[in-house]
C-alpha cells in the first residue's frame, strides 16, 4: 500500500498522513494514533527518501569504523554492537551508514558527511586516550555519541561506556581472594581508552594488597585468539609463571586456554582465568555454570542504548529543545562465576615458595 491509498482509506489528506507518521507537533495525538494504527494494519512503510524530503533530514546514522596496520575493528564485538544499534535505527525509521576508513582519513570523512548533510548523527567507535575526533565533531556541530570515553578529552560530550576500571578491579580482587598472586593481564591495545581503564583497575587491586606490579605479566595487543595463545604460552614457560590470567575478551581467552592445555596444566584448577564477557552472539559463555568466570556486560545492549541516546539527541535538536548537560551512561559489569577459576593449586604454590 502506498501513501495515497492509505490516505484514501482514512479519508484524510496525504499531507496529514505524512505529518502524522513523521511526528509533526501540529497533528493531534488522536490523529497520529489513528494513522499509525492504520499503517500497522495495512503494513504501510513510508520510503526513507520520501521521509527525508518531507523532514529535511537524511534519515541516516553513520558509524565510521577505524582501521589501521595496528588494529582491526571489524570483529565479533563490533558486529554485535552494530546489530544492537541497527535494531534501534530500524525502529525509528533510520538507515545505518557504515564506513570503514583508515585512521588518517577520519577528518576528511567526517567533514564530508557533515558538508553533504549525508547523516543526522554519528557514533564514534574505539576512542583512544586522547581522541581528536571528539573535538572535531563538536566543532562541526553534528549530534554524536561516543561508545566509550577518551580520558584526555576534557570538554563535555555524549558517551556510553562500561565501568571498565571497576570491572577489572573486582575481577583481580576475586583472583586475589582465591590466593593467586602471580596474575597476568592480557589487555587490548594500550592506545585504546578502555584498555587503559582496565589496566588501572587491575593495578589498583594489586596495590591495595601490597603486591608489586610485574610488567612482565602485562600484555597489550589486538584481541585475537592467537594473541592469547602466544602470550600465555610464553608466560607459562617462565621460571615463575602466573597462576591466573585476566583477559580482556573471550576471544583471546580461548587461546589462553589452549596454551594452558598445551603446557600440561589443568584449566580452572592449576591455572585460573577471568575474562571480560561481551555476551557475544557467536561466542556464548553460557550454561548453568559458564565455562569462564567473567565480568559481563552485553555489547549488543550497549549498541541499543547508544543508538537510542543519539536518536533522542537528534529529536531534541529538531524540536528546538535547549541544549542540556551531555548525556552520559556508565554501565556496570556483572561478575559471574564459571568453571575457569579456583584456589591457587598447592602444587604450584609450593613451586613458587
Amino acid at each position: 500500500m502506498n501513501l495515497k491509498e492509505l490516505a484514501h482509506k482514512l479519508g484524510i489528506s496525504q499531507t496529514t498522513v505524512s505529518r502524522a507518521l513523521n511526528g509533526y507537533p501540529e497533528v493531534s495525538e488522536a490523529t497520529r494514533r489513528k494513522v499509525r494504527e492504520a499503517a500497522e494494519v495495512h503494513n504501510y512503510r513510508p520510503s526513507l527518501r520520501a521521509k527525508s524530503l518531507a523532514t529535511g533530514r537524511s534519515m541516516a546514522i553513520a558509524h565510521v569504523v577505524p582501521v589501521s596496520s595496528k588494529h582491526e575493528m571489524v570483529n565479533p564485538i563490533f558486529a554485535d554492537f552494530i546489530a544492537g544499534a541497527g535494531e534501534e535505527y530500524a525502529r525509528a525509521g533510520y538507515e545505518l551508514l557504515l564506513s570503514v576508513v583508515a585512521d588518517s582519513d577520519h577528518d576528511r570523512m567526517y567533514r564530508d558527511l557533515v558538508t553533504r548533510k549525508a547523516v543526522d548523527g554519528l557514533v564514534v567507535q574505539a576512542p583512544t586516550l586522547t581522541d581528536n575526533r571528539i573535538p572535531l565533531l563538536a566543532d562541526l556541530g553534528i549530534p554524536f555519541v561516543v561508545h566509550g570515553r577518551s580520558s584526555g578529552v576534557v570538554s563535555a560530550y555524549n558517551w556510553l561506556d562500561v565501568n571498565n576500571r571497576r570491572a577489572f578491579e573486582r575481577a583481580t580482587g576475586l583472583l586475589l581472594d582465591l590466593g593467586h598472586r602471580r596474575i597476568a593481564l592480557l589487555n587490548g591495545l594500550a592506545t585504546l581508552d578502555f584498555a587503559h581503564r582496565r589496566s588501572d583497575g587491575y593495578k589498583r587491586a594489586l596495590l591495595e594488597r601490597s603486591i608489586t606490579i610485574d610488567p612482565e605479566l602485562i600484555a597489550h595487543d589486538e584481541m585475537t585468539e592467537n594473541y592469547g595463545y602466544e602470550v600465555a604460552r610464553r608466560m607459562l614457560a617462565q621460571p615463575n609463571p602466573p597462576t591466573a590470567f585476566l583477559v580482556s575478551s573471550i576471544i583471546p581467552a580461548i587461546g589462553v586456554r589452549r596454551a594452558i592445555t598445551d603446557a600440561g596444566l589443568e584449566f580452572g584448577r592449576e591455572v585460573s582465568i577471568v575474562i571480560h564477557d561481551d555476551d557475544l552472539s557467536y561466542f556464548r559463555n553460557a550454561g548453568d555454570v559458564p565455562l569462564f568466570t567473567a565480568v559481563r556486560s552485553s555489547v549488543r545492549e550497549a549498541g541499543q542504548r547508544a543508538a537510542a541516546m543519539l536518536l533522542e539527541i537528534i529529536r531534541r535538536r529538531e524540536e528546538g529543545i535547549a541544549d542540556e548537560a551531555p548525556m552520559q551512561i556508565l554501565m556496570e559489569a556483572e561478575l559471574t562465576i564459571g568453571q575457569s577459576t579456583g584456589p591457587r593449586a598447592l602444587s604450584r604454590a609450593r613451586a613458587q615458595n
